[in-house]
């Protein structure tokens, strides 16, 4: 039997940024006392949580401290080293377990994994060298993208490759980092599937997003994606094959794209919460966060009702200036700002998101606010 993590016992959270914030939010209105460890002194978890353990994601004494003074350990992101957390998956205080953190931080093992499984993904190889990039481009073509294997997100570490031209602009990343190169997909739409598990494999399963990225960036997640039946239908089914052989605990998000056709092809597994998924917060019956905590508590897992569609659009730099300037007129729209000072460009700063009985037209009222243009 698996004993429950019951409130008035302590989440600890690995990261303190939005991720950690809005997990951290969800886990206090369930009753847990929550800590967090993140190496900034106003990190937005830590506004929220019980207490801050200031210090580096890689620092051994201080993840032990914070393993000591909670009951069960999470984290809000891959890029944590799986050796500092190995003995706390070994004594059950790490639910989400590492199987699932060391095969999304390697976009190798990644792709290999889903291979292994039947799961569709786009024609790969493991590069190391300039000349081994020129051979693989022999056989994958053009266009591809050529990835860092571990690192990189928001489209950082990354390179499209459209001609032999570009193969000048790889030798930087090849001298810094093993890659991986991928064959282009051309797609119609980007969508992600957000799912839940408790060790019991009790599952809540969230509607199907739509995302569109600017500058390689979220930019907008709609729920339920403009997909046919058929294909949200086989987007679950894959996602639930994918979180079953992953032993996954907790929320995790599969993102895949949507061919013309729309056959599916398995880009990206992420080993947490999503910000495809904060549109959850208010169009479902419980949150993306909310199963989270529930999942790595061994709680029961709920059935998620949508109560309406959904646009979620992000906030990035001063995006967030221009959004506070508009937050007294617009009673439909739910706007989080997750208290980061900088404004840095390319810095996810907020959210908003609107219910909408009409996509198209929300996503025009978008378009013609000043705060995206």
């Amino acid at each position: 039997m698996i004993n429950p993590i019951l409130p008035s016992k302590t989440v600890g959270i690995i990261g303190g940024g939005q991720l950690g914030q809005m997990m951290a939010q969800s886990a206090k209105e369930k009753g847990f006392v929550v800590g967090v460890l993140d190496p900034n002194d106003n990190c937005p978890a830590a506004q929220v949580c019980d207490f801050h353990i200031q210090a580096s994601y890689d620092d051994v004494s201080a993840i032990k401290k914070l393993a000591n003074q909670s009951d069960v350990l999470t984290y809000e992101f891959e890029n944590v080293d799986s050796k500092v957390l190995e003995p706390y998956d070994n004594i059950g205080k790490l639910p989400q377990g590492l199987k699932l953190l060391k095969i999304s931080q390697n976009r190798q093992f990644e792709k290999e994994f889903l291979v292994q499984h039947n799961i569709p993904v786009s024609p790969f190889e493991v590069i190391q060298s300039v000349d081994e990039l020129k051979k693989a481009l022999k056989v994958i073509g053009f266009p591809s993208v050529l990835k860092m294997i571990v690192g990189g997100y928001d489209g950082k570490g990354q390179i499209v490759l459209r001609s032999e031209d570009d193969i000048k602009d790889c030798q930087k990343l090849l001298k810094n980092a093993t890659c991986i190169l991928e064959k282009w997909v051309s797609f119609e739409k980007e969508i992600s599937v957000i799912i839940s598990n408790n060790k019991r494999q009790e599952i809540s399963v969230f509607p199907v997003a739509e995302n569109k990225h600017v500058n390689n960036i979220l930019f907008t997640s709609i729920a339920p994606a403009r997909i046919s039946e058929a294909c949200a239908k086989e987007a679950i089914s894959l996602a639930k094959r994918i979180s079953k052989e992953l032993e996954a605990c907790g929320t995790i998000a599969i993102e895949m794209f949507v061919t013309e056709t729309e056959e599916l092809v398995v880009n990206e597994i992420a080993p947490r919460p999503h910000n495809s998924g904060h549109y959850t917060i208010e169009s479902c019956s419980a949150s993306q966060f909310d199963t989270h905590i529930l999942g790595i508590c061994q709680w029961a897992m709920p059935n998620i009702k949508s109560f309406s569609d959904a646009v979620m659009v992000n906030l990035i730099g001063d995006e967030q200036t221009k959004a506070k300037q508009v937050v007294s007129e617009k009673n439909n729209w739910d706007f989080h700002f997750y208290g980061k000072k900088d404004e840095k460009p390319g810095r996810k700063m907020g959210h908003i998101t609107i219910l909408s009985n009409s996509i198209s037209e929300t996503l025009t009222e978008i378009q013609n606010q000043d705060i995206w243009q």
